[in-house]
């Protein structure tokens, strides 16, 4: 992370906008997810996308019903509608994986295994040691932080 440092422009707070900058070309690499690199790439930005085989970072999509929500019936509707085949189906015309593989499709720029190198995350470890890890980062990579 160090030495990647050394080659960040900003660390802004979007998760696309690193990519489109690239694609713009403001900066000649950019940090983002798999949709916003494979879309940018697809509109004819001039960008190579590197996957790195020691591991890739990823997030989780989510849905969630909130307790005071007068539409109870309708959210509970939404949430369940948003775990179905169908639904699974549309997200994959953004999303390389997905929580029902058999919806999943070939994404022109991103390769087929991508799901065999997204790293292992220990959830609880990390959030036991969720303020630690983000004091040391600020300590070390902060004043390239864009400001919120």
């Amino acid at each position: 992370m160090d030495a990647l440092h050394q080659n960040i422009g900003v660390y802004t707070h979007s998760g696309s906008k690193p990519c489109r900058q690239a694609g713009a070309g403001e900066f000649p690499v950019g940090l983002s997810f798999e949709y916003r690199a494979n879309k940018t790439k697809k509109d004819g930005a001039p960008i190579d996308i590197v996957f790195p085989r020691e591991g890739l970072g990823w997030d989780v999509e989510a849905t969630a019903i909130l307790k005071t929500s007068k539409k109870q019936d309708a959210a509970k509707a939404l949430a369940d509608w948003a775990v179905t085949p169908d639904a699974n189906k549309l997200y994959a015309a953004n999303f390389a994986v997905l929580a029902l593989p058999e919806a999943q499709e070939k994404h022109e720029f991103i390769p087929a295994d991508l799901e065999k190198r997204l790293a292992r995350n220990d959830f609880n470890w990390a959030a036991a040691n969720r303020d630690r890890i983000l004091a040391e980062w600020s300590r070390r990579y902060e004043a390239k932080a864009e400001r919120k």
